[in-house]
């Protein structure tokens, strides 16, 4: 190539520096196929999103670990420490979310930061060449060529011209090249966090596991009677033609039960008949308003009460995805009264609450309480199944679905 030839690509290299000068577009309303469809703000919501979660776990299982250490009764405080383990594994599902939104986010700033680093390499490149092309021309060459010192005196001042701005565009390229290692480094820790809550999570379900072992070897002396409300429950299970009527069928059994139960028991005869008075008062108080309420799983809302789901169903309650084989935890306090699959809806837990309020969660894997169980809020009651599980929740209040969402602050 001649020297002319060189100029010409040096010239033309500049050109693709000035142009490269053009601001980027904005990525956040990019739509990558290696986010399955999200956007930026929704990665960004929903890494908010799982730090909340993990806050709020850690603080309830310190609390329940407390509660455990003060605990004087042996089978109270196992309980308290299955709940605490639950919490902190909750925790770790929700720090596994967090850190793969994370992980999804940076993997778009480094795929936007890519673009733009070529988009600055290709100018500088061709600079590059042509500069070397030059440098190659032996000297003696360069001397015996003709117009060789006039070109020589018009290449020097061309040169510097370009040289300032080769050094202006150079230092952009420089930031681009440091900011890809600070990426790096980013998605470096982003993984690491998630291994590290890998790990967590199953110490801590290893954990859950050993504790509900010792417990059922515990309790294994006290299962006749919880055995005869299992088989009456999946008596009604079969009687019932869908979801709705075994929910029913549930409620009208629980509130036979808890009206015999709070029937008064017989009476010795008063050794002055005379002088008996009128028998005290009920001071049983109704309750006002919903039981406090928490969802039992850590996931993302995908169909909220209402929306209408593929199939063309009005929802009664809320969807969440979850990680595969999170952990489910009692939502408030009750008393199982169905556990086990029913039909299409997987394995099923139904737990009543008193007072007409009950709890339905379907879509289950594993679950591990038992019909007739007392169960508090936050007691382990379940598993979800693997790959990208589904949990469906709904509450209800006399037979009517309640929405949950101002109840556990979503909304």
């Amino acid at each position: 190539m001649t020297r002319g030839g060189i100029m010409i690509a040096m010239m033309a290299g500049l050109g693709v520096l000035a142009a490269s000068r053009l601001p980027a577009a904005d990525d956040d309303a990019i739509i990558l196929p290696g986010t399955a469809g999200t956007t930026l703000q929704q990665e960004q919501a929903a890494l908010k999103a799982a730090r909340r979660q993990s806050d709020e776990a850690r603080d309830r299982s310190a609390r329940l670990d407390q509660q455990a250490s003060a605990a004087r009764d042996e089978a109270e405080q196992a309980r308290r420490r299955a709940a605490a383990i639950a919490a902190r594994i909750q925790q770790a599902e929700a720090d596994i979310a967090g850190a793969q939104a994370r992980i999804a986010i940076v993997a778009r700033m480094q795929r936007a930061q890519a673009a733009r680093l070529a988009a600055k390499q290709e100018p500088v490149v061709r600079l590059t060449a042509a500069l070397q092309m030059m440098a190659r021309r032996p000297l003696a060459l360069a001397l015996v060529q003709p117009g060789s010192i006039t070109d020589a005196v018009h290449m020097r001042a061309v040169l510097g011209q370009i040289l300032p701005v080769i050094r202006q565009r150079t230092a952009g390229l420089r930031a681009e090249l440091e900011r890809s290692r600070a990426l790096r480094a980013t998605a470096q820790q982003a993984a690491d966090a998630l291994a590290s809550s890998q790990q967590q999570r199953k110490e801590r379900q290893a954990q859950l596991a050993a504790l509900e072992a010792q417990k059922r070897v515990a309790a294994r002396d006290y299962r006749t009677n919880a055995g005869m409300e299992s088989e009456r429950a999946l008596a009604l299970g079969e009687r019932a033609r869908d979801i709705v009527d075994l929910m029913d069928r549930l409620e009208e059994a629980g509130d036979l039960r808890d009206k015999l139960a709070a029937l008064p028991g017989p009476l010795l005869r008063p050794a002055r008949p005379d002088q008996t008075g009128a028998p005290a008062p009920d001071r049983a108080v109704a309750m006002r308003g919903p039981p406090p309420y928490r969802l039992p799983v850590v996931g993302q809302l995908v169909t909220g009460m209402g929306e209408v789901n593929d199939g063309g169903v009005r929802s009664r309650g809320l969807t969440l995805v979850t990680q595969p084989g999170a952990q489910a935890v009692a939502p408030t306090a009750g008393r199982i009264a169905f556990a086990g699959p029913y039909r299409g809806y997987g394995q099923i837990l139904i737990i009543d609450h008193g007072q007409g309020w009950t709890t339905l969660i379907t879509g289950l894997h594993r679950v591990t309480a038992q019909v007739g169980d007392s169960v508090r809020q936050g007691d382990p009651v379940a598993i979800t199944g693997p790959g990208r599980p589904t949990i469906t929740i709904e509450l209800r209040r006399n037979g009517r679905p309640v929405d949950i969402v101002p109840l556990v602050g979503l909304g």
